[in-house]
């Protein structure tokens, strides 16, 4: 285990499900608080009316052993409880705000779980500079794709592609240039802490990948996608982890 890069082991492949029917693939992360353990990932992964998604459990792959990466078991949670929701969404001036927290039942896991957590302490400090183009990874489960031997997420790059501080067209995201596909959804979407040799967890968390960025203009048959994504500003899960 001490091989493997303490990012990958943040990153939770999500599955949706309808009962026992598998409806989708999503990907999601660990943030902790305090003595509290949550499940972040995007909104629409929990319900999505457009599109008619209506899930009411997820599940999660585990890894149980620290020293075989391969053992891994299934963790199923509700996401209703006497009718009522048990994850928590954000909204602001500008709507609904595409970021979901599950809390996770500390005490139902697996007690030989392995992990790694994101706290408040790995989101921006305020006034630090994040300059256009600076890179970033997004760590997540495109179209379900990962390590399925060692149950391990993937990486894809990305830059910063919109003024960072800023909401973009009055959303509560920035942009990013990035190749990402469904399944990105929920993925945590981290910057690199320059010259850090004692943080086991040495990544600022600045934000949660929602969807790419189309134009309704766009000519299907001459016009490329424009390759942008939408990320939603980290600093929600401050509030939604009260």
């Amino acid at each position: 285990m001490s091989m493997i890069e303490p990012v990958l082991l943040t990153a939770a492949r999500v599955c949706t499900f309808a009962g026992e029917q598998l409806l989708t693939n999503a990907s999601g992360f660990y943030f902790a608080r305090d003595e509290r353990l949550f499940l972040v990932t995007s909104r629409h992964v929990m319900i999505d009316e457009p599109s008619q998604h209506f899930p009411d459990r997820i599940e999660i792959e585990v890894h149980i052993d620290l020293h075989n990466v391969a053992q891994t078991t299934g963790f199923s949670m509700p996401l209703y409880r006497d009718g009522q929701s048990l994850w928590r969404q954000g909204c602001d001036g500008a709507g609904e705000v595409d970021v979901a927290v599950l809390e996770i039942e500390r005490a139902a896991l697996p007690e030989s779980m392995v992990y790694h957590a994101f706290t408040p302490e790995h989101l921006l400090q305020p006034q630090t500079p994040v300059e256009v183009g600076t890179s970033l990874l997004v760590v997540g489960f495109p179209l379900g794709f990962h390590d399925t031997l060692h149950h391990i997420a993937v990486v894809r790059h990305a830059v910063v592609a919109s003024s960072f501080g800023l909401r973009f067209q009055g959303q509560g995201y920035f942009l990013t240039d990035a190749r990402t596909h469904r399944g990105t959804s929920g993925a945590p979407v981290v910057m690199r802490i320059p010259d850090s040799e004692t943080d086991e967890l040495p990544w600022v968390l600045l934000g949660v990948h929602s969807a790419r960025l189309d134009l309704g203009s766009r000519d299907l048959e001459v016009d490329e996608a424009l390759g942008l994504n939408c990320t939603w500003y980290a600093d929600i899960l401050l509030t939604l982890t009260q």
